[in-house]
């Protein structure tokens, strides 16, 4: 039987594609410790639809 952990799966979205015209959302799924991090998440990642680098934000 699997154990119930911290471990939850959180979604990132591009912030900045969301302030451009640009269409299209680049997401990401990855998974948190809820105890270590109890805060949101923000991590760089590639963004395919601008082509470059960007700050991904935890969604809810």
């Amino acid at each position: 039987m699997a154990k119930k952990g911290n471990r939850v799966q959180v979604i990132l979205e591009c912030t900045e594609q969301r302030k451009s015209d640009i269409p299209g959302a680049s997401r990401y799924i990855t998974t948190k410790n809820k105890k270590n991090t109890p805060d949101r998440m923000e991590l760089k990642k590639y963004n395919p639809y601008m082509k470059k680098v960007t700050v991904h934000k935890e969604i809810k």
